[in-house]
């Protein structure tokens, strides 16, 4: 009997959609859902000469050609854990399983290593671009065994995204590194609708600027440079009306933001790796703060300072927003790439960086047109120690931070929170001074706690009594 070339396991929207994918794309999948019924109605919507359904895992392992090749498309934590553990009792040496679920890097860095132990080989796998990328080319970031993706790439880039003639997925690294590129992804993410987000309020707090103009300004702007898949369906969002109202149908849309935990991990492993990503971490708590709508509410009469708005409503707003949504957002890839870079010294992990960003150009959520200047950068110079520092960026942001500045000193003055704008500039700012304020911290720490402090002048670590003052 003819056996399958690969199996997936989990066919809920993710699982379903990859299945789907693959199958189109000429390749007999093996499938399988703990849930047989599932599985039976999922064939029946979409039946397809290439799936085959089977209703217990030692028949579905058993369809599978050699090695074996399995995806797990299955609830992060635990789950994946228990069919890992369900499916080595079946399997031969050198079969590759892999998970494409949303995984913590740490869990997959562990997996790794108690998967391979027992003979067999394992891969991370992140897939981002939801239903739709899954369902007709995803960006896929594959890390762990290379000789395991030798394996699969021809599986894993036939069906990913494509950009100029290129597929959006490429091998990461070992182990953790391709979960650990997809959570960075995520993090960025935040941080890119978290400005747009910041624009919008800008707009239209102080331009007062109407929904259908909103909508013909990131029309406008998606033509340029801000050319993105964020920047389209938001200008879409504001050309829709509520079925149920008069209304349009952002105007009735609850104002919080749920998240599901990826952005977080990205502020943990911030923290972890000693890497300035605050723009990225004000997204994340501005989704927090989101969250506490009642609070808000109740604050809103008891803090109520009276400002009133006196920016007037012109194009030259609008530019000056413009400029600073860019400023932002290449400061916001600059904190992600840096973040990689430093988890890759720490894990030893040899990130192509300029591979990433072409990876991120299709198939997924932060697709957008500058990611060819990212890759660019990272082409011209591998060792770039941060996105900033790139002569196009760099010219970019001299040219924009004027604009940055002043919407972000009127939006202070004005009331409107942008934390994602302020954040931005105050890394740049941060970034590009030679000599900071932490000296007095390091005088502080030790006048109180005796840390000691380093000199300009002299090498080694010093102490003083700092209450002895010396009035000479």
């Amino acid at each position: 009997m003819k056996k399958n070339n690969i199996g997936v396991i989990g066919l809920a929207v993710m699982g379903s959609n990859l299945a789907l994918n693959i199958a189109d794309n000429g390749y007999d999948v093996a499938i399988y859902n703990r849930t047989t019924k599932v599985g039976e109605d999922f064939l029946a919507t979409n039946p397809h000469k290439n799936l085959h359904l089977y209703k217990t895992m030692e028949e579905f392992v058993d369809s599978l050609e050699k090695p074996r090749k399995i995806i797990l498309m299955v609830q992060a934590g635990a789950p994946v854990d228990k069919v890992i553990e369900s499916l080595t009792v079946l399997l031969d040496k050198d079969d590759i399983i892999m998970d494409g679920g949303n995984s913590n890097f740490n869990d997959t860095i562990r997996r790794t290593q108690e998967v391979e132990e027992r003979g067999f080989k394992f891969l991370g796998v992140g897939i981002s671009g939801g239903e739709e990328g899954a369902r007709f080319g995803p960006a896929i970031m594959p890390g762990g065994s290379e000789d395991a993706y030798a394996h699969v790439s021809e599986i894993l880039e036939k069906i990913a995204a494509k950009k100029d003639g290129e597929a959006c997925c490429a091998y990461i690294g070992d182990n953790g590194a391709g979960h650990y590129v997809k959570m960075v992804h995520n993090g960025i993410e935040y941080a890119d609708m978290q400005l747009i987000a910041e624009s919008y309020s800008l707009l239209k707090n102080l331009g007062n600027f109407s929904n259908a103009e909103l909508a013909d300004i990131f029309n406008y702007w998606n033509q340029g440079e801000l050319e993105s898949y964020l920047i389209e369906i938001t200008a879409d969002i504001f050309k829709v009306k509520d079925p149920d109202s008069d209304a349009d149908l952002i105007d009735v849309v609850l104002d919080k933001a749920a998240q599901k935990g990826t952005g977080k991990w990205t502020v943990e492993e911030a923290l972890n790796t000693g890497t300035d990503a605050s723009l990225l971490a004000s997204s994340v708590f501005a989704r927090f703060m989101s969250a506490q709508k009642d609070q808000r509410v109740f604050a809103e009469d008891l803090l109520n300072v009276n400002l009133e708005n006196d920016v007037e409503k012109n194009q030259e707003l609008v530019e000056k927003i413009r400029q600073a949504l860019y400023a932002s957002k290449i400061i916001a890839y600059a904190q992600g790439f840096d973040l990689m870079k430093n988890a890759a010294i720490e894990h030893d992990w040899d990130l192509d960086f300029s591979s990433i960003a072409k990876i991120f150009r299709e198939g997924c959520i932060i697709r957008a047109r500058f990611l060819n200047r990212i890759a660019d950068a990272y082409t011209k110079n591998p060792k770039l120690h941060n996105l900033m520092l790139d002569e196009a960026f760099k010219n970019t942001l001299i040219d924009y931070q004027d604009s940055l500045r002043e919407v972000s000193v009127l939006a202070i003055k004005n009331g409107v929170s942008i934390p994602a704008f302020t954040n931005a500039i105050a890394y740049f700012d941060a970034y590009r001074q030679g000599r900071s304020n932490a000296n007095l911290i390091q005088a502080q720490r030790d006048y109180f706690g005796a840390h000691t402090f380093e000199r300009i002048d002299k090498e080694g670590s010093f102490h003083h009594q700092w209450g002895e003052v010396n009035e000479d």
